[in-house]
């Protein structure tokens, strides 16, 4: 695996948005990485993918950067990169969750890695909160976490008005995401309903399976580049989600070949050559299909799937 895919975040005040968004699209097309950065007044979210040399030249220009020192970064390996262009843009929120005067420094205690496990594995009682789209908590999240039904972070709000009337205020509360960026605002907006032992898990689910080995985590975790999932604990592949298509067990989502739909779906290999790529018969008859390359489609995949577990695939072709 030849190329890094980095993930970040930093909450810091910048003035200028529009001109430190040109400076640094300036800075990412001289080092020739992709991916996508996205830049407001209240500071900057990004992933990208590129060699070794060019993310640590990357992170080294970041971190020189007034308030932006204390940057961390998750780092996977892969061997391509799984974006196909750079996009680096000025937007209202870093991650818009549409309410105003959330202060991330308000918000809860940042859990370490090995804090969470044991706190999981302790008996004690806590509610857990999976802080992420139901689409991504349906192909991995941890055992005993609340998956809240929303299709957009910016309708965790509505949500908590209603799980405001379920989870006592005196409960103690875990919450996590892929990267831990948006833990940083629902921890706030929790406390500010009145939850005060409101812990998020630092840096994530990313973060915890370097750390952790990803012990906990069922199923992959979803990630917005090419790869669509990346395992988070390699001793324990099984997918807990199942084709849409053909009601077998399946982790991997590919877009509806129906430019019209393009619903995003969970769909095994199996499904996708039976459908090419649609999602139902009707968007099959559609004149606005794409063309559909199973090779291409499920390359990311099959890529991490061979690197971690050759045993896995003779497991999965047994139970077909």
């Amino acid at each position: 695996m030849n190329n890094e895919v980095i993930l970040y975040y930093k909450f810091s005040e910048i003035k200028d948005p529009e001109g430190f968004c040109k400076l640094h699209k300036e800075k990412l097309k001289e080092l020739g990485v992709l991916g996508r950065v996205y830049i407001s007044r209240e500071g900057i979210n990004g992933t990208l993918g590129g060699t070794p040399d060019q993310m640590q030249a990357y992170k080294e220009y970041l971190q020189g950067i007034e308030g932006f020192e204390e940057t961390e970064f998750k780092t996977d390996l892969h061997d391509d990169i799984p974006f196909a262009k750079l996009t680096c843009k000025v937007r209202d929120e870093i991650v818009a969750l549409h309410v105003d005067g959330l202060d991330p420094k308000e918000g809860g205690y940042h859990m370490p890695p090995a804090e969470w496990r044991k706190t999981m594995e302790s008996g004690e009682e806590y509610v857990m909160i999976d802080v992420r789209n139901d689409y991504e908590s349906r192909v991995g999240h941890f055992e005993g976490a609340l998956k809240p039904p929303v299709e957009n972070f910016y309708d965790f709000p509505e949500w908590l008005e209603e799980a405001e009337k379920k989870i006592p205020k005196d409960k103690k509360v875990l919450m996590y995401c892929t990267g831990g960026i948006r833990c940083e605002k629902f921890s706030v907006l929790m406390k500010k309903k009145g939850w005060d032992d409101v812990n998020q898990l630092h840096g994530g689910i990313l973060n915890y399976a370097r750390e952790e080995e990803g012990k906990h985590f069922r199923g992959k975790c979803f990630v917005f580049d090419d790869r669509l999932v990346v395992p988070i604990d390699k001793e324990n592949l099984e997918p807990i989600a199942r084709c849409e298509i053909t009601g077998k067990p399946a982790d991997s989502y590919i877009n509806c070949a129906n430019m019209e739909c393009n619903k995003l779906f969970v769909c095994s290999e199996e499904g996708a050559r039976m459908m090419k790529g649609c999602c139902s018969e009707e968007c099959g008859k559609s004149e606005y299909k794409r063309p559909f390359d199973p090779e291409n489609a499920f390359r990311p995949f099959r890529k991490w799937y061979n690197y971690f577990d050759d045993d896995f695939k003779q497991r999965e072709l047994q139970e077909q």
